[in-house]
């Protein structure tokens, strides 16, 4: 047992007196702290604490805390022996002999520098993904304003000049007045579908895909399934709408599909989504037909610290799947 506790040096591992006085000291504890055995041993534990933390009487509390309740545990601040801070997770055990007297404490301590490092970061990096996600939507709901009342109204307009114009024509011309208006009106009819696929329809995600599947999905006969304990937040909703739209989008145009299903689900803490179809499935090997926006939905799913997948076989349909974390930034 001494071998093995004084061999670890990813854990300090170290025993103290009933008073505090460090009385063993292992690899792993010259390793993180940079104490030697000969430098430390029969100093007091509090060497290890910033000094305002031993102002505060903290090293003291954490014994008393772990004498009465048998365990004390926490995270914080701690002083190398250059003087530099790491990051550390410590637990304080009360040791006792077969009389319940009070022998001491065994102590570890463990580095967590690196790792609280790199969860601020993603923890940053989603307030990034946050801020630029409410940017592109607020930019596609000004486009789609935009488009619908200047350019769809002055479209309109014009088609019903032409409409207007035709009406007291020789028949010579206004069927070129007509072939004009005709095309008006179907120019008009996709700067609409565009409007609508820029806004962010219904209430929430579920109200929004389900709108999304009556709109486009016509001649496809579709079904939703909302296993979603809650709505989500308004980041992680446009992120999955997104990409749920990215491939509804694929299945209407690419997959030659009679049937499509879209799964909702709460799971692991965010969003589980499965878009499942009876088309014509993946036409290369490797799956990287560019007509399935892979790129794009992928980026979007691990952007946001998700997955993404897809399978199927040619003639056998395709399943996308996809989980994107459910968890509301810290606003700065």
């Amino acid at each position: 047992m001494e071998l093995l506790v004084q061999s670890i040096r990813d854990y300090a591992i170290f025993m103290l007196d009933p008073r505090g006085r460090i009385v063993s000291w292992n690899a792993g504890a010259q390793h993180i702290k940079g104490y030697t055995a000969e430098e430390i041993i029969g100093s007091h534990f509090s060497v290890f604490y910033p000094h305002e933390d031993v102002a505060a009487g903290k090293p003291f509390r954490g014994l008393e805390a772990a004498a009465a309740d048998g365990r004390w545990e926490e995270e914080g601040w701690r002083v190398r022996k250059d003087g530099t801070r790491f990051w550390a997770s410590v637990v304080i055990t009360a040791l006792r002999d077969g009389r319940g007297e009070l022998r001491g404490f065994g102590k570890v301590t463990r580095d967590l520098t690196e790792r609280r490092s790199m969860a601020r970061a993603l923890d940053e990096r989603g307030l990034l993904l946050a801020r630029l996600v409410q940017a592109q939507e607020r930019e596609r709901r000004r486009i789609a304003s935009d488009v619908h009342d200047d350019t769809i109204q002055s479209m309109v307009a014009v088609g019903m000049r032409l409409r207007a114009m035709e009406d007291g024509l020789p028949e010579e011309h206004a069927a070129g007045v007509r072939a004009l208006g005709d095309a008006v009106e179907a120019a008009v009819g996709r700067l609409r579908d565009l409007a609508f696929r820029l806004r962010l329809p219904g209430e929430g995600l579920a109200e929004g895909v389900a709108s999304y599947l009556e709109r486009e999905m016509a001649g496809v006969a579709y079904e939703l399934v909302n296993r979603l304990d809650g709505e989500p937040p308004a980041e992680t909703a446009i992120t999955v709408f997104r990409i749920c739209q990215e491939a509804l989008t694929n299945v209407r145009k690419h997959a030659g599909a009679v049937a499509v299903a879209v799964e909702l689900a709460s799971l692991d803490g965010g969003v589980h989504v499965r878009v499942r179809d009876d088309g014509v499935g993946i036409t290369r090997r490797d799956g990287r037909d560019g007509h399935f926006g892979l790129i794009e939905m992928r980026e979007r799913a691990e952007t946001a610290g998700g997955w993404w997948s897809i399978r199927g076989a040619p003639g056998a349909g395709t399943t996308v799947d996809f989980w994107v974390p459910a968890v509301a930034r810290r606003r700065s």
